[in-house]
Order: structure tokens, then sequence, then C-alpha cells
């Protein structure tokens, strides 16, 4: 039973997994504004929403290909493979691979974790939120004087992806554990 209701975990977690990588994970924005008198003259510098899957491309772009990389392995590659694995071992369960491999999944779910601490250095190091910042210039040219106001503000905002994403690394966490139980329960009554 408890074999059956981690493979539905897994699978659930597959159906979340995909919008997870592919939907973005965050919003960025950035605004400058110049206030000159009653006038204002404005630029955003910034507006874009990445997946992981985009920021894995524009990283790879930019020639940060250790960090693409590091990002693809652990937010990608780790979780499709262990996805694999779990329902290799629900499907090999009277086989002695089959527990072998559910323990072998369950022993890595530290390692598995790692996605979910890629994505948080992730956000971290890409979402801030600061307060708007003004600061007052002058120009002088040919005894004019002219004052003006330039503000800049960021602001981050999460997306869809990240909540599918992280709805994701709970469920395959759970279904590998459930599937890890359910397995050495039911071999315990043949070992008596």
């Amino acid at each position: 039973m408890l074999r059956h209701l981690g493979l539905g975990l897994n699978l659930l977690a597959l159906g979340l997994f995909f919008p997870g990588i592919l939907l973005p994970m965050f919003a960025l924005k950035t605004e400058m504004n110049a206030w000159f008198g009653q006038g204002r003259l404005g630029a955003s510098l910034v507006d874009k929403e990445l997946s992981i899957m985009q920021t894995v491309e524009e990283l790879w772009q930019d020639q940060r290909l250790l960090v693409a990389a590091l990002i693809f392995v652990f937010s990608v590659l780790i979780p499709l493979l262990k996805t694999i694995m779990v329902g290799l071992a629900w499907y090999w369960h009277k086989l002695q691979k089959g527990k072998r491999l559910a323990t072998w999944v369950a022993a890595i779910g530290k390692w598995s974790m790692a996605d979910v601490f890629v994505v948080a250095i992730f956000l971290a190091m890409l979402s801030t939120n600061h307060a708007e910042t003004t600061t007052r210039q002058s120009l002088n040219m040919f005894g004019l004087r002219l004052d003006f106001d330039i503000s800049s503000a960021t602001q981050s905002m999460l997306g869809d992806g990240f909540y599918y994403f992280v709805g994701y690394c709970l469920l395959s966490l759970a279904a590998s554990q459930l599937l890890q139980y359910g397995l050495k329960t039911q071999s315990a009554p043949a070992q008596k």
C-alpha cells in the first residue's frame, strides 16, 4: 500500500517538475527615474522573468559554464534520474535490486535536496527588493544650474515556477521515503 502511495506521489511530483523548470521562477524589475522640476524622465533598466531552464541557457550563453552546469545537474538532471529510479524500484519491488535501489534513492535524499539549495542560493543572489533610493544632483553649464533628483528601485517577485518546483521537491522526497518504508515493511514478514 505505501509502495503504491509512493509511486503515486512520485508521478504527481513529476507532473509538478516540468512546470517548475519551465515557468518563470522569479521576476526582476529595475527602474530609474529623473525629476527635473515638474518633469520626469524614466527608464526601465531590467525587466525580465526567468525560469530555471532560461537561467541555465542565459548563463551558458554568457560563458558562465560551471554555474550553468551546476544548476542544470542539481535542478534538472538529478531530479529526473531520482524520479526514474523511484519508478524502477516500485516496478522491481519483489527483486532484491528494487529494494537496494529504493534504499539508495533514500540515501541520496540529502543530495536530492541540493536542488532546493541551488534554488535558494539562486533566489537569494538574484532576487532583491530595494526600497527606492533618491539622490539629488546638480548640473552647472554655461552659468546655468539645473537641479534634479535621480531615483532607482529594484523589485523582485516569485513566479509560478518557484511554487511548482518546491512542490516537486517536497512530493519527491515524500515519495522516495514512502517507497523505501513500504518495501521494508513488505520484506519484513518474509525474513521471520
